[in-house]
C-alpha cells in the first residue's frame, strides 16, 4: 500500500535548540511572537556550518513550508524573524563565498561533475559495497530532511526564470512531482522507502538526529531558493544534483537489494536512475544554457551554485563516512528507531 504523501500530514513540532541563538529563534516561535530574538554579536560568534546557526536558519526557512505544530502561520512574515534570517543568511553566506572563491569557470565545472567519485569517497560507494543495514537506516533518516520536500525549494526560481529555462525547470519538476499522479511523487516514492526501512516517515520527523553537515545542505536549497539575486546559484545547485543523481541512485538501489530492504526501498532510487539521466541532459542544454542566454553575467554565481553545493555535500559525507568507517552512528544523537 503507497504511504500517505508527507503533505498531508500534521506539521512536526519543533526541533529542540542547540545553542543561544537557535534557542531564542524557537522560543520566539513557540511565544507566538514574543520573546526576544538573537543579537548581530550573537550571531556573528556563531560557526557559519556550526549546529547553533544551522538549526537557527532551519527554523526560519520552515516557515516558508509546511510551518511546526503549534507555531502561528502569521510569523512567516513576523518582521523580527526575517530580520534575524537576514543576518543568519548573511553569515551562512559570506562563508561559502569565502570557501568557494577559488573556483574554476563554468565549463569546466560542470565537467568536474561528470566525472564519477573515487571509491570510498561517496556515501553511495560505501554503501553499495560495506552498508549494514543500520547505516542504510542511517541515511535514510538524514536524507529525509530534504527528500521529503524533494524539489519544493526549487521551485521558488522559476517565477525568475524566462523561456527556455523557465519551461526546461517546470519539466524536470513535473517528472518530481510524480506527473500528476500524488502515489508518484517523489517524496511519497521517499516515504515509501522509510516505511520499507521500518522508520517513521513523517515530514520533519528526524531533524532532531540530523547533524549541523544535514542541516546545511538543506538550508542551502532554501537560501538560493528564496532570493531573486541568488537565482543563478539555484540554477547552479539544480545541475549539481541533477547531473550526479542517476550513478549515485544506482549503487544506493544496489545497496538496497543487497539488503533484502525489498521493492518499496528500491523503487525511490530506481525511480531516479532512469529520470535522472534524462533531466542530466535537460538541466545542461535548456536549464543552464537557457539562463545564460538571456543572463550571461550569472555565469559566476552558476559556478558559485554548483561549488557551494560541492562543498556542502563533502561535508556531509566526509560526516557519514568518517564515521561509519569507525563503526559509529552518523547521527547527531544515536536513534534505537533509526539505527
Amino acid at each position: 500500500m503507497t504511504a500517505v504523501p508527507p503533505l498531508a500530514r500534521a506539521a512536526p513540532p519543533v526541533p529542540e535548540a542547540r545553542g543561544d541563538v537557535s534557542y531564542a529563534v524557537r522560543k520566539r516561535l513557540l511565544g507566538g511572537g514574543g520573546g526576544q530574538l538573537p543579537s548581530e554579536a550573537q550571531i556573528a560568534r556563531c560557526s557559519p556550518y556550526g549546529e547553533d546557526l544551522q538549526l537557527a536558519l532551519h527554523l526560519c526557512y520552515e516557515q516558508h513550508y509546511q510551518g511546526f505544530e503549534g507555531v502561528p502561520d502569521t510569523l512567516e512574515w513576523d518582521a523580527g524573524l526575517l530580520g534575524t534570517r537576514a543576518l543568519l543568511e548573511h553569515r551562512f553566506e559570506s562563508a561559502l563565498r569565502h570557501d568557494c572563491r577559488d573556483r574554476p569557470d563554468l565549463d569546466e565545472a560542470l565537467a568536474a561533475l561528470l566525472v564519477e567519485p573515487a571509491e570510498g569517497t561517496d556515501v553511495s560507494h560505501f554503501l553499495m559495497s560495506e552498508g549494514e543495514p543500520w547505516q542504510l537506516r542511517e541515511h535514510a533518516v538524514l536524507r529525509s530532511v530534504t527528500q521529503l520536500r524533494e524539489t519544493d525549494p526549487q521551485l521558488w526560481v522559476v517565477p525568475r526564470l524566462r523561456g527556455r529555462a523557465k519551461a526546461a525547470m517546470v519539466a524536470i519538476a513535473y517528472d518530481e512531482y510524480g506527473c500528476g499522479r500524488a502515489e508518484r511523487m517523489h517524496a511519497g516514492l521517499y516515504a515509501d522507502l522509510m516505511t520499507a526501512l521500518g522508520l517513521d516517515p513523517s515530514y520533519g520527523r528526524f531533524v532532531d538526529l540530523a547533524g549541523a553537515e544535514t542541516l546545511a545542505v538543506s538550508n542551502l536549497m532554501s537560501l538560493f531558493g528564496l532570493h531573486r539575486r541568488l537565482r543563478g546559484a539555484l540554477v547552479g545547485h539544480f545541475a549539481v544534483l541533477e547531473i550526479t543523481s542517476s550513478p549515485a541512485a544506482s549503487r544506493l538501489a544496489a545497496a538496497l537489494r543487497r539488503s533484502g530492504a525489498g521493492p518499496a526501498a528500491e523503487r525511490y532510487y530506481d525511480e531516479h536512475v532512469e529520470a535522472d539521466a534524462v533531466h542530466e541532459q535537460v538541466v545542461r542544454r535548456e536549464v543552464v544554457s537557457g539562463l545564460l542566454e538571456d543572463e550571461p553575467d550569472l555565469a559566476p554565481e552558476v559556478t558559485f551554485g554548483i561549488a557551494a553545493t560541492c562543498l556542502l555535500d563533502e561535508r556531509f559525507t566526509s560526516r557519514l563516512v568518517d564515521a561509519w568507517s569507525r563503526g559509529e552512528s552518523a547521527l547527531r544523537t544515536p536513534s534505537e528507531e533509526a539505527g
